[in-house]
């Protein structure tokens, strides 16, 4: 039999060799959060996990031997899949919650087939407390931070420098009053343990770009760590844009709005809104003019609420976006030779 139990030091500088990594919890406990990358072979499931957990109360033999039964049915239909996909002698991570019986359970049986098996000592919890030591550490790179009004493409030049953190694509929400029309955001803990695997892939980077957030993204906290790197030890620079493309970008970033979205974000901003101003814009979504809306929102509510940082370094236009990208490609080599 191969298994290894690891601690979480150990474990995460093996992991990168793991051709599947699984999470023996629940799919509720995983689908709230889990290691990136990892796949639910679950040991037991939900229903099964809390009848187990009642039992183990006031009977833990009776618990551990319903346990044991169900966790065979569960790897009879599991190994089906896990053989066909990998091959006898591949290296799997294995975790539960705790390191406890779950992952020892289906580590055992791989172990027995000939996969090499290496479980993580402490399970979950322990990389959760892992993740949250690092993040709460100092962050080790200088951040090139974008800031400007809403729709100034903030994001697209984001997406397309090189190396950065999109934290809102983490966060899956805009960061404004609809920030959360692509839908459910995930867990707290779900987005710390993707920027935690994000900075992990950037061990050893000296400048990196990010964008200028609140410390809250929708229900979201930024760790202060990021929060302080992206504001008070970064280099600032202010994103402008022409109105009209401005507009452009909202429409493409927006356009899955509803009326009921609509109406309730409409709802939520009314205390920053003037009624003229809400008004007209309830009157052009419903005659279909959205390039009305977003210039209304834009220079009626976003522009007004929007908070400039005190420091900004430098100022530049993305009309052009090839033109922004270069000027911000410039600032970040200039960085590197200092760094």
């Amino acid at each position: 039999m191969s298994v290894i139990d690891l601690d979480i030091d150990q474990w995460l500088d093996e992991r990168d060799s793991f051709e599947l990594l699984i999470d023996a919890r629940s799919p509720c406990e995983y689908e709230y959060s889990c290691i990136v990358g990892s796949k639910n072979y679950f040991a037991l499931d939900d229903a099964q996990h809390k009848e187990v957990g009642t039992i183990y109360k006031t009977n833990r033999a009776s618990a551990k031997v319903l346990g044991a039964r169900y966790i065979c049915l569960n790897l009879d239909k599991h190994l089906l899949e896990i053989s066909s996909k990998f091959r006898v002698g591949a290296k799997v991570g294995v975790y539960c919650a705790k390191g406890g019986m779950r992952s020892a359970s289906i580590a055992h049986v791989l172990g027995m087939i000939g996969y090499r098996v290496v479980r993580l000592v402490g399970g979950y919890k322990a990389y959760r407390n892992h993740v949250l030591s690092e993040l709460n550490r100092p962050i080790n790179m200088r951040f090139i931070t974008l800031f400007g009004n809403t729709g100034t493409r903030k994001t697209k030049l984001i997406n397309e420098l090189s190396p950065s953190i999109n934290l809102e694509k983490m966060a899956n929400h805009l960061g404004s009053v609809f920030g959360s029309v692509s839908g459910k955001q995930p867990s707290q803990k779900a987005f710390e343990d993707a920027l935690f695997e994000r900075l992990r892939e950037l061990r050893g980077v000296k400048v990196c770009f990010i964008e200028g957030e609140s410390r809250r993204i929708g229900e979201i906290t930024l760790p202060e760590s990021i929060y302080k790197a992206m504001r008070e030890d970064s280099i600032n620079v202010e994103i402008f844009a022409d109105i009209k493309n401005r507009i452009n970008c909202i429409l493409d970033d927006y356009c899955g709005v509803d009326r009921a979205f609509f109406d309730e974000c409409m709802t939520k901003i009314r205390v920053f809104i003037s009624k003229d101003a809400k008004d007209d814009a309830i009157s052009a979504y419903s005659s279909g003019d959205n390039a009305k809306v977003a210039e209304i929102l834009l220079t009626q509510y976003y522009d007004k609420v929007y908070k400039k940082p005190a420091r900004i370094d430098c100022s530049i236009c993305s009309d052009d976006i090839e033109y922004a990208k270069s000027k911000l490609l410039e600032i970040s080599q200039s960085l590197n030779c200092i760094a």
